[in-house]
């Protein structure tokens, strides 16, 4: 893995997005809102990779549509090398969506089934026609295809004549035509079989290294995360829980949300199968749009005090060791799994 410059690329702090709950069929009025992300903040190296996990529903791709502005906060910034990019207009605001972009989770709706993969690939250049001229446009689709290990004589098949893996090569060339600085890559094997997993998770940490890129990369899976990232962030219902290292995550975890996540992580050598018990979480995931009071994973964890429910826990960092691993957890120095699972 790339060492991770120490001055941030890009930077999160304290974002919001609210979504307002509506009732009424003639006068609409707001009675609730659902809090998709709800205090995120992180930040984002040159050349590292930033893996962010959790369950379906805890604001992941709420936060990537943010990430790429096709969504506004509700509160909080988004800070490109200490700009605003909520404040951006006009040519600056052009800069940033050559600066950032994004793959999608779905391979088979991402990409327009009536336009053929050189369409595709040539359509950034039409939208932003000052990154390259016209009569470079045709070879530097051929470069994209050639770069993602498609062969450039597909440049007029159709996506339907695709796998899933090589659509998602293509949305991953689409990705890469303006020489992004960013990508974010929201789910983007979570729709494709086992076996091509892997193949797109290493040509992304092949190209992260080829080009300098820096990624965020958004999945459930523990697993699947954890040979393509530098840092990890651990979301749960809208928040960061827990980040650091990966070495450090997955070798010492300490928020119980954390631990979980682990312990039900599929284990491929049958000599480590069974050593750790899982643990096993009590009860469903709360409503965004009702979460609970101070701790948000206090209504399904084994150690909840009163002190979960009065105080929303502050991130701190319970290793000594491990300086730059944070926890939202008020117990988070004291905690180790436990096979018993949740007490309440």
């Amino acid at each position: 893995m790339a060492a991770p410059d120490p001055v941030p690329l890009l930077e999160v702090q304290d974002l919001v997005r609210h979504f307002p709950i509506e009732r009424g069929a003639v006068l609409r009025r707001v009675t609730g809102q659902v809090k998709a992300v709800d205090g995120v903040s992180f930040s984002l190296g040159r050349g590292e990779t930033l893996g962010i996990v959790g369950e379906s529903g805890c604001g992941k791709s709420t936060l990537a549509r943010l990430l790429v502005r096709l969504d506004q906060p509700t509160s909080g910034q988004i800070r490109l090398e200490g700009r605003d990019v909520h404040a951006m207009r006009g040519a600056e605001l052009t800069g940033f969506r050559r600066c950032v972009q994004m793959v999608m989770q779905d391979p088979y709706s991402s990409l327009n089934p009536r336009m053929t993969v050189g369409d595709i690939l040539r359509e950034p250049f039409e939208i932003h026609p000052e990154a390259l001229p016209k009569r470079a446009r045709a070879e530097r689709v051929r470069e994209l295809l050639d770069l993602v290990g498609l062969n450039p004589e597909y440049i007029n098949r159709y996506p339907h004549q695709f796998s899933g893996g090589q659509r998602q090569r293509i949305g991953i060339a689409r990705a890469l035509a303006l020489e992004p600085r960013i990508v974010i890559c929201d789910e983007p094997v979570s729709a494709l079989d086992v076996s091509i997993q892997a193949q797109v998770i290493n040509l992304l940490d092949e190209l992260r290294s080829r080009l300098g890129l820096s990624l965020i990369f958004i999945a459930h899976d523990l697993s699947v995360v954890r040979h393509i990232s530098d840092r990890v962030a651990v979301m749960y219902l809208g928040r960061i829980v827990e980040t650091g290292a990966v070495e450090d995550i997955y070798a010492h975890a300490t928020h119980p949300y954390t631990q979980a996540l682990l312990s039900a992580a599929p284990v491929a050598d049958p000599a480590q199968r069974g050593r750790n018990s899982m643990i096993r979480l009590q009860g469903d995931v709360p409503s965004p749009a009702n979460p609970p009071s101070g701790c948000h994973f206090r209504t399904r964890c084994w150690k909840a005090q009163p002190l979960c429910a009065a105080e929303d826990p502050p991130a701190i960092a319970p290793r000594p060791e491990a300086p730059m691993q944070r926890s939202a957890c008020h117990f988070a120095a004291e905690l180790s799994p436990t096979p018993e699972g949740p007490a309440r």
